[in-house]
């Protein structure tokens, strides 16, 4: 029985930490885009930038709101409820991080859907 609590409290930090990177990112593209650190981490000039910011601030938003979503599962967390919202929310990271892995960069894939995939795990396996 231990293990399993081990485990549960393992999956909540895994999915904390998932949705601590997706309000990273929500500041990053909203706030600090065209500022050296989002240009920098987003390696683009500042024309580059400026003429991108308004979709990176939308797409800032929607990073926003899957933090949101993975907050209000993480509250069920422990009964059916809570897991499914979280594994709907989680496989929602996935998804957008293989599809900016296709499109963008294939470190995307590591950076947001390797952390997606291992909480998604612990969320079931807990």
């Amino acid at each position: 029985m231990g293990d399993l609590n081990l485990i549960g409290a393992a999956a909540a930090v895994a999915v904390l930490i998932v949705a601590a990177l997706h309000v990273y990112f929500l500041v990053l593209e909203m706030f600090l885009w065209r500022k050296p650190l989002g240009r920098r981490t987003f390696r683009m000039t500042q024309e580059a930038a400026d003429s991108t910011a308004v979709l990176a601030g939308n797409q800032g938003l929607y990073n926003g709101f899957l933090a949101a979503g993975l907050l209000w599962g993480l509250s069920g967390y422990g009964n059916v409820n809570g897991r499914a919202i979280l594994t709907f929310f989680l496989l929602c990271v996935i998804a957008a991080g293989l599809y900016g892995a296709a499109t963008v960069s294939r470190r995307i894939a590591v950076i947001q859907s390797g952390p997606g995939l291992l909480a998604l795990v612990l969320v079931w396996v807990s």
